[in-house]
């Protein structure tokens, strides 16, 4: 910075540096089970916006997960994820980050979060600081999951109970889905794991599953795995349910079951999907929206 400029960042320079911490993350840590871009899209419009001086802010933040193992003689089975969301303004603010691991009770993990928001205060105003803060969960984390257990064997049975449940919707887009077998098993694996939700096959190939957080991801790994020209999450709604029971998970449901809609435009095999057809079907259950994630027009 020359004397007299200002020091202010601008919303293209916070976004430029979010790219290069982005790359430089995915350079080192290569493998999905370290670091996992959660939302494509808000990577692309922000690449988008960074080139294009006319391009809109985005309307999403990026968020990813870093897995990390400490460093730690017995801890082989400890993992600890760090799921972080960039502000539009960061590194000019603070990422936000949330460690969880199985390992952790509520009021360790509370602990653990907050120490490390107060690191991330003292040390890391204005840089990006997603690597500071993953090589302090990397020294620190394990520390607490022994923090409390000599005081309360309570605890330690609670712990396998989380007092906030998530419910998830995931919207998944496939660049065609036509084999009987992956319309079978999407159909099969919704069923096992309790998601509702709906499977739109043909070009291209929209699935939406919805229930509990876990749920969610053990199908999203699962169908992953199977061979595809292009999947990806086009979008995810995470919302925290209080308590978390049955009733609750119920109520945020949009869909009953998980069925295969088709909406077909030209009778037998017809290949395109009449698109006005599954905005409709959208629309009635307030899902307009997520049309245009998918399509990136206005549907009618």
């Amino acid at each position: 910075m020359g004397f007299g400029e200002t020091t202010a960042m601008t919303n293209r320079e916070a976004a430029e540096m979010q790219i290069s911490e982005l790359d430089l993350l995915s350079s080192m840590f290569p493998y999905e089970e370290e670091f996992t871009v959660t939302d494509q899209l808000a990577v692309a419009e922000l690449k988008h916006y960074v080139e294009n001086e006319s391009a809109e802010m985005p309307s999403s933040k990026v968020q990813f997960t870093l897995n990390v193992k400490p460093e730690v003689s017995n801890a082989s089975m400890v993992e600890f994820s760090m799921a972080c969301a960039l502000p539009f303004k960061y590194p000019t603010v603070l990422p936000e980050i949330t460690v969880r691991s199985s390992l952790l009770s509520r009021s360790q993990q509370i602990h653990l979060n907050s120490d490390l928001k107060m690191y991330l205060m003292q040390n890391c105003s204005g840089e990006p600081c997603i690597l500071s803060a993953r090589e302090w969960v990397k020294d620190h984390a394990a520390a607490y999951i022994d923090k409390e257990l000599s005081s309360s064997s309570a605890a330690t049975s609670n712990a396998t109970q989380p007092d906030v449940t998530t419910f998830t919707r995931l919207w998944i887009y496939s660049h065609h889905i036509y084999n009987k077998q992956k319309r079978k098993n999407i159909i099969d694996w919704a069923k096992e794991l309790s998601l509702s939700g709906f499977c739109m096959p043909g070009k291209p190939g929209v699935v939406c599953v919805e229930g509990l957080q876990s749920s969610c991801e053990e199908f999203w790994s699962r169908v992953r795995r199977l061979t595809w020209k292009r999947i990806l999450i086009r979008h995810r709604e995470d919302v925290s349910l209080e308590g978390g029971g049955h009733a609750e998970i119920q109520k945020q449901r949009k869909f009953s079951t998980l069925e295969e809609k088709c909406f077909d435009a030209h009778g037998a095999r017809g290949n395109h999907m009449d698109l006005g057809q599954l905005y409709h079907f959208l629309e009635e259950r307030g899902c307009a929206d997520i049309f245009q994630m998918y399509f990136g027009v206005e549907g009618h």
